[in-house]
């Protein structure tokens, strides 16, 4: 396919996605009514209001309290801007909830480990992109400035989140992309494009299938990268 065929393609899956973002991401039409909800409740994106399931915290979290907005650090990529707002199963927002991310580089390296990437030999220890903690406001909302994923054997594109509350667990779990839009960047745009396509697809990826469809981010295109959006239901009972 040729560079001008695939930036259209990418084009039209991103009209898609601005035009019905659920749908483009082929996980079930959101209706009217829950559409109205989620503006009502001045939620930022309308997959909700569900409790996340929990899913693996994977072996590259270290828990340092980075506490910052700007995660990417010097890392190549493209652009994202990451906001999350947290929710009781009420769609009522959780302020002062502390949020932790991490993410891989577009080679597919997390920092602060040994034998990193799927050829296992990249060494990031010491290093700290990629990873960040927000507090959320009396919106429930956190921002974070990074870039858009890359990926490693096995694994489709992800982002790592634990939700604390008064320095307790509450949530960990992972946010999921679209596979159309990560293959086309993946194809098309450096560094990501140095390897091509990733090996996995959410379908195949056991993790992405327990989180189920609401952990999936809604991505919109803006000048110079993207926007994801997620809301974050948790038991805030627990």
């Amino acid at each position: 396919m040729s560079a001008d065929r695939l930036e259209t393609t990418r084009r039209a899956l991103l009209a898609g996605f601005a035009a019905s973002p659920i749908a483009a991401f082929g996980i079930g039409v959101f209706s009217s009514a829950a559409r109205a909800e989620a503006q009502s409740a001045g939620l930022i994106t309308p997959n909700v209001c569900m409790v996340m399931p929990e899913v693996t915290e994977g072996p590259y979290y270290l828990g340092e309290g980075l506490v910052r907005s700007d995660i990417a650090e010097d890392r190549d990529g493209v652009p994202m801007r990451l906001r999350m707002q947290v929710v009781t199963a009420s769609c009522e927002p959780v302020p002062g909830a502390r949020v932790d991310v991490w993410h891989c580089d577009a080679e597919g390296n997390y920092s602060g480990y040994a034998r990193q990437g799927s050829d296992r030999r990249a060494d990031t220890r010491g290093e700290t992109f990629l990873r960040g903690t927000q507090m959320t406001g009396g919106d429930g909302v956190v921002h974070f400035a990074t870039i858009y994923p890359g990926w490693y054997r096995g694994r489709s594109t992800h982002i790592h989140y634990k939700v604390y509350l008064d320095d307790r667990s509450v949530l960990t779990s992972q946010i999921f992309f679209p596979d159309a839009l990560s293959q086309v960047l993946f194809r098309t745009r450096p560094p990501y494009n140095a390897r091509g396509e990733s090996d996995t697809r959410n379908s195949d990826d056991w993790i992405a299938r327990r989180a189920g469809e609401g952990a999936y981010a809604a991505v919109r295109e803006e000048p110079g990268g993207y926007d994801a959006a997620l809301v974050v239901g948790i038991d805030a009972k627990m």
